[in-house]
């Protein structure tokens, strides 16, 4: 098997050792790939750090023209793309396709972006004392990224740093998750064909211990990570002068009302409790049922998460394929034993075969335990029963977390109310709070980070404002 290069300021290189990655379900080489010397990380920081003003300097058209060239090399790549992410994610290949297809269209998005993210005046005429005055307003990248990404979505993630960082002439190091980095370098190689100077990107796959130099390293003064909320917090205080994104972990909510649509809800639900095995930080983890309607959505959910499909990630109509290790099943699999010994009903799953946890979903659980009040990160559902929507939105806020919540409602009222009291970064009415739009401002509050993704809150995070005033117009 070819070993895949790493990716050093634009050009591909090997390095001093190789890792193989695996499939998490059935064990077989998906790839091997070269891993950095710290002489060669070193290499790509200096080069970020020297190509920066170059890169700060290049023309829009030129940054829009690239990040159109690799959305466009993305999709006549979808299917190896879509192959290579299932592969060593252990994704169904229904849902890598997916990825794929969103990789898409946040490079185009990007490029889009990048031609409206130009400077705007300002009259300051408004006093006679500035009379004559006029501000122009532009934004200016803080310098060379650091984008650190997970495993679970290795292609879209990525791209989420890299877009952005290319829109506002950043220079960008991504280091990719160690379980999931060869959809990275394959985006690598379609960047390298962009004509980008030299030192604008590098790909470097280094293991987590050796991640702490490039978050310390002064010429990389914006770090952009997604991914635990323990790890992003110790990155924001190692590093309390740099300019930190972080994109952190949920319990994500669910509320259905008594007057939602209980099939739509119940089928969503259900789906979007498991789709990529629940390892999403917006997986629907929490159900909160009115009484009214609860027996009744409770019987559509089991029967919904009874008809998904599990298996072998490849066959093209598997919906829940395994965790991204056995290791992370085994953790889920002890969560759900800890709720069930602590009083909590087993409705549905609990069982482990490898990698694989067949969808859970539980009831009458303690508060206090690891399904309700932390990330599961997998394939478990918790049913939770209340009497009306005042009930329902407190318990959607009785979380350390706050990335997004769904409601199920018809009633506008109740989804401007759910909009003003929810203690999220995003509400979605009528829909799981699993759904995003790559192109809209994706983030949380409380624990679950701080800054926002989507294309152009990534390129304000990235840049700082700048102001020049001209003076002696005639205006």
């Amino acid at each position: 098997m070819d070993i895949r290069p790493f990716w050093l300021a634009g050009r591909p290189a090997t390095g001093g050792a190789e890792q193989i990655i695996r499939n998490s379900h059935d064990g077989r080489v998906v790839g091997v790939h070269a891993v950095p010397t710290p002489e060669q990380v070193e290499e790509a920081v200096a080069a970020a750090h020297a190509v920066r003003r170059e890169a700060a300097a290049l023309p829009i058209h030129v940054r829009a023209e690239a990040l159109a060239l690799v959305s466009r090399r993305i999709a006549e790549r979808a299917d190896e793309l879509a192959q290579l992410i299932s592969g060593e994610n252990g994704k169904p290949i229904f849902w890598a396709r997916g990825e794929v297809t969103r990789a898409v269209a946040t490079f185009r998005f990007a490029a889009e972006e990048t031609r409206r993210f130009s400077g705007e005046v300002q009259r300051l005429d408004t006093e006679p004392a500035a009379q004559g005055r006029l501000a122009y307003l532009t934004r200016v990248p803080h310098g060379p990224v650091l984008g650190i990404s997970p495993f679970n979505f290795p292609l879209n993630l990525v791209a989420h740093k890299v877009a952005p960082a290319i829109a506002v002439g950043a220079p960008i190091i991504v280091k990719p998750a160690p379980a999931t980095p060869l959809s990275a370098l394959a985006l690598g190689e379609i960047l390298a064909e962009t004509g980008l100077p030299e030192g604008m990107f590098s790909v470097l796959p280094v293991p987590n211990d050796q991640a702490g130099a490039l978050v310390e390293d002064p010429r990389l003064p914006v770090v952009s990570f997604t991914g635990s909320g323990p790890v992003g917090y110790s990155i924001m205080d190692r590093v309390p002068r740099k300019h930190v994104t972080l994109e952190l972990g949920g319990n994500a909510a669910a509320v259905v009302l008594d007057d939602a649509d209980l099939d739509w809800a119940a089928s969503r639900t259900a789906l979007f409790a498991n789709y990529q095995a629940g390892q999403s930080c917006i997986a629907v983890q929490r159900v909160i049922v009115t009484e009214p309607v609860a027996e009744e959505f409770t019987e559509k959910l089991l029967k919904a998460v009874a008809g998904l499909v599990i298996g072998d990630p490849a066959d093209e109509k598997t919906q829940v394929g395994p965790l991204v290790s056995e290791q992370a099943a085994e953790r889920v699999a002890d969560w759900v034993a800890e709720a069930v010994a602590a009083g909590g009903r087993l409705l549905a799953g609990g069982t482990r075969e490898g990698a694989t946890i067949a969808p859970t979903v539980l009831a009458d659980v303690p508060a206090d335990t690891k399904v309700v009040c932390e990330e599961v990160f997998g394939p478990v559902l918790v049913v939770q029963r209340v009497p009306d929507a005042d009930a329902a939105f407190a318990a959607v806020n009785d979380s350390k977390y706050g990335l997004q919540a769904g409601v199920f409602t018809r009633n506008l009222d109740l989804a401007f109310r759910a909009n003003r009291e929810l203690e999220v970064g995003g509400v979605i009415i009528g829909d799981v709070p699993s759904y995003r739009a790559d192109q809209m401002p994706y983030g949380g509050v409380k624990e679950s980070g701080t800054g926002r993704e989507g294309l152009r809150s990534a390129m304000a995070d990235f840049t700082y404002e700048k102001v020049m005033v001209l003076t002696g117009l005639a205006l």
